[in-house]
């Protein structure tokens, strides 16, 4: 069959060729008595809290299975736009809020809604690799930024700026991102949203791991700006409902319709089910949990960022969210794809190489999640450490 044309700028996910290449050497090791360590997949160890898997079983026990309007239960709505003024002090009418399926699903609605094919949008580079083909599935082209340490791995004001161009329809942003886990600084967000608003376009802010956030300088919605900014978020990170597939997306006030329209028609509704089941998310017993394991998650950053430091793999910006690190290689290797897959091979340590979510000095860089115990992140730099080691012979004696 012809495909169609749109389906060649629709780039790999290199994520997955280490996935696989894992999975693969797991099942020769395993009959040998030897373990992988899995720090690759941006997915937390932990389950859905018990309220709400409590809650989706007593929802399918009570058959409430079928279709919802197509922006998603009122209730849940009204739950997370309560959640946003008791959280952030940010006041968002319930009707400004779409449940999707998953923050893909809303990414998926808002490029088709606001990209014209033949625009562009602008985001980060690094940036997370499915955002780019959001973009081009919508018929847009990305067009990345380079970034470094020295802006947090986050683009300024001044160069979406300098950068916008008669094509630009907007900025796609996350904060905190994936892969690097650093955040946008508030007045920074603030002079880009008054560059998207002088320039008329769009900004949208993927803020998944929001509520993931480990320093007190970062961490307040976008919601904050006005009510012209576009929030994606999802119940899979902070909530661990990865499989549930539910997110949701808050927009302003004139794409209510449009977006309606466009969600019934191609999705006609969320997962209703996760929905039911989400409700439960924001009870005071399931927020002591998920806060709970956050402050594990910062546990493990401050035991995995200082080893690699330790060991020469270089972190320049420490992690403000997320559950990511963003490393440098350098030190030991010109090419991090070569370095990943000498690593997994040699100590079953599993990470991902930076060509997957940059094209900018990607050589250099690899993404390390620490979403896996503490005993196996101190495992895994122990395993490093006898490799780099052992490397460091091999090449004195070349």
């Amino acid at each position: 069959m012809e495909l169609a044309s749109r389906i060649q700028q629709i780039e790999p996910f290199y994520v997955m060729d280490v996935v696989r290449a894992a999975s693969e050497q797991e099942a020769e090791w395993r009959p040998q008595g030897r373990n992988m360590i899995h720090l690759s997949v941006g997915e937390p160890d932990f389950t859905a809290p018990p309220p709400v898997v409590e809650a989706g079983v007593r929802a399918l026990r009570e058959g409430r299975t079928g279709y919802t309007l197509a922006p998603g239960l009122p209730a849940l709505r009204q739950a997370i736009a309560s959640h946003y003024a008791a959280k952030h002090g940010v006041e968002v009418a319930p009707e400004r809020v779409f449940i999707t399926a998953g923050a893909s699903g809303a990414l998926t609605l808002a490029c088709l809604l606001l990209v014209e094919p033949g625009s562009e949008v602008l985001m980060p580079d690094p940036t997370y690799p499915c955002n780019k083909n959001f973009v081009a599935a919508a018929g847009g082209t990305a067009r990345l930024l380079p970034t470094s340490a020295a802006s947090r791995f986050q683009p300024t004001a001044q160069q979406i700026d300098a950068a916008w161009g008669p094509a630009t329809r907007g900025v796609l942003l996350a904060s905190p991102s994936n892969p690097t886990g650093t955040s946008i600084a508030p007045d920074e967000l603030a002079r880009i949203a008054a560059v998207v608003r002088k320039r008329g376009g769009f900004l949208m802010i993927d803020e998944i791991y929001l509520e993931l956030g480990f320093d007190s300088a970062y961490g307040r919605t976008a919601l904050a700006l006005g009510d012209s900014v576009i929030s994606i978020n999802s119940f899979s990170k902070y909530f661990q409902m990865t499989g549930w597939r539910l997110g949701w997306m808050v927009v302003p006030e004139e794409l209510i319709e449009p977006l309606s329209r466009l969600a019934g028609n191609l999705f006609i509704c969320p997962s209703s089910p996760a929905q039911h089941a989400a409700l439960a998310c924001f009870e005071a017993d399931t927020l002591l949990e998920t806060e709970r394991r956050r402050a594990e998650f910062q546990r493990r950053r401050d035991v995995i960022v200082p080893a690699l430091r330790d060991l020469g793999l270089d972190v320049p910006v420490l992690p403000d969210g997320a559950f990511y690190v963003w490393a440098d290689c350098s030190r030991h290797s010109a090419d991090s794809w070569a370095f990943c897959f000498d690593v997994m091979r040699e100590t079953g340590v599993v990470l991902v190489p930076g060509k997957d979510f940059a094209t900018y000095q990607s050589e250099r860089w690899f993404r390390l999640s620490y979403a896996n115990s503490v005993d196996n992140l101190r495992e895994a730099a122990g395993r490093l450490g006898a490799y780099l080691e052992r490397r460091s012979l091999r090449l004195a004696r070349a």
